[in-house]
Formats: structure tokens, sequence, C-alpha cells
């Protein structure tokens, strides 16, 4: 079984037939694990008639220096809390490094240095996370219903969010088309 510190920075993609449509194709941006759980942000599905402009209207923050983007299902957990993926060349002030890969910030001060033109270069916007307890994913890897894979932040930042579940896989190495949900009997 890989260290729990591994999975940090790691893709999680769900297998077909995974039991839980919440996380159909999910693809999902693992950003904290360790003995006490896990947490990771979903990439793979946006909000539907819901975009960052109407995010920094809701704070009283400017719109027209950024370009309009889409806003993204975090996951299940906290779903009105926001969360930022974004590029390394900005920290705020509860900016976490993830792996070297990317960073994550949780507080208005990405959005505002976002709104002011002086944020990432690059990000991803999404409202709630999923969450493990202690052991549960370990325990998840273990049977049917997720992969991993290396991150790679171009598929956070170049890739559109209805294609980050294959184009996790393909980067892998697997085809998507054949997976199946369910195995043969003899």
């Amino acid at each position: 079984m890989e260290s729990a510190a591994f999975l940090v920075g790691q893709f999680l993609l769900a297998m077909p037939g995974i039991g839980d449509p919440r996380f159909e194709r999910a693809a999902i941006a693992i950003c904290a694990h360790d003995e006490k759980g896990a947490m990771g942000v979903g990439i793979s599905e946006e909000v539907e008639g819901l975009g960052l402009h109407d995010l920094l209207r809701q704070f009283e923050l400017r719109t027209d220096l950024v370009p309009d983007r889409p806003v993204h299902i975090g996951g299940p957990v906290e779903p009105r809390r926001g969360f930022v993926l974004h590029s390394d060349d900005w920290s705020g002030q509860d900016t976490i490094d993830v792996s070297g890969r990317w960073s994550l910030s949780g507080t208005i001060d990405v959005l505002k240095a976002i709104a002011e033109g002086k944020g990432p270069q690059q990000f991803l916007v999404a409202l709630g996370f999923a969450g493990w307890e202690a052991g549960q994913l370990e325990g998840e890897l273990t049977r049917h219903g997720w992969f991993t894979t290396r991150a790679d932040p171009s598929l956070l930042f170049d890739v559109a969010a209805e294609d980050r579940w294959e184009r996790g896989f393909t980067t892998a190495g697997i085809d998507p088309r054949l997976l199946v949900s369910g195995g043969g009997t003899a």
C-alpha cells in the first residue's frame, strides 16, 4: 500500500460503477492526506449557472480585470465553502503548497488578488470538497472504485472540466472506453 503522503498531489479518478452517483466520472485533486484523513477538490464538473464573476460580485469585488470562468463542484462536503487551486506564483495567508505541483487557498484574499489582477496566473475555483476520515480512503483504494494517477498541473489548468476524467486515464496509458463496471464470472 502506498503511503498516505504519496497521494498528496495526485489525481483520484472514479472507476465506472463506483456506486455513488456523486462521483460518477469524477476527477479529484488530492490536496491533503495524512493519518487524520484526506481532502481533495473535484475538478471534473462545473456548477451550472455560476461563474467566477458571480462569486466576485457576491463579495463586492471588481470583475473587469479577469475573464469569467466556470466554478467547479469541489465535492459534497461544505458545498458553500470556496477553494482555489492555483499556480505557485501567488501565496496568501492560508495558501498551502501541494507537493510542488499546485497550491490551494481557501480565503477571500485569493479572490481579492484575482479580482485586482494580482493573483495567480493559473487558477481553478471550486465550491465544496471531498473528504475522507482516517483510513477511509486507504480502505476504498483496496476495493474497486478509485484509480490514482500522477497529477500534471496542465490537467487542472489547460484541460476542460468535462475532459479531465478521461484525460487522467489516457495520461496514465489507460483507454477509459475499455473500463467496465464489473467483472465476469467463470
